[in-house]
């Protein structure tokens, strides 16, 4: 469990990717406390498990599927990517409950600056856009935000200078492509609602 507040970002240092599988490892600096080895972090929103930590370096397994599914697949090296251990009990919850099973992968349509902050608009499919409700969550790309405008193909969020210069989403441009992950709460009362009807 995570809660969307990034804690630094990381860089791709190598990817690798053949069969069914794949291996990334991520410059990530040093942690305290330490990095374990099991540990989970969210790369990008995405939950992986740390399988060897050397100097600062991270390395994690990744399926193909979670090549395919998220915009790991999109990734190159020297890409940064952003970074957030699991939750501890007694931990601050800042942003809102993330599970790191990403639902989608929007495209950014849009980013509009408004005088210090930004507007991001992301276009996703309707099946995600029933999972979101104005002023509710959305993590995008791992990142905790608040939904402002919903349309029948997407929606807006704002970015604040201190998220903007601190995530990855500084670093994107029309046409690439975003982790989402609807609110927990949402996608549970749509599966409740979908089984009276």
């Amino acid at each position: 469990m995570f809660t969307g507040i990034i804690q630094r970002l990381g860089e791709i240092e190598h990817i690798e990717r053949g069969g069914g599988h794949g291996r990334l490892r991520i410059r990530a600096g040093d942690w305290s406390p330490p990095i374990a080895l099991g540990e989970s972090i969210a790369i990008e929103g995405i939950c992986l498990t740390v399988t060897e930590e050397l100097k600062g370096v991270l390395a994690f397994d990744v399926l193909k599927e979670t090549f395919d599914r998220t915009n790991l697949g999109e990734k190159k090296v020297g890409s940064r990517v952003n970074l957030e251990r699991a939750l501890r009990v007694g931990d601050a919850l800042g942003g809102h409950f993330v599970t790191g099973h990403v639902d989608g992968v929007g495209r950014v349509r849009k980013i509009t600056p408004v005088g210090r902050d930004w507007i991001l608009e992301v276009e996703c499919d309707s099946a995600l856009m029933a999972q979101m409700v104005g002023k509710g969550s959305i993590a995008v790309s791992g990142v905790s935000l608040t939904l402002v405008d919903l349309m029948r193909d997407g929606f807006t969020v704002h970015l604040i200078p201190h998220t903007w210069e601190n995530t990855s989403l500084s670093a994107l441009a029309p046409g690439h492509a975003v982790n989402l992950e609807t609110d927990m709460i949402g996608k549970y009362v749509q599966r409740l609602l979908s089984l009276r009807s």
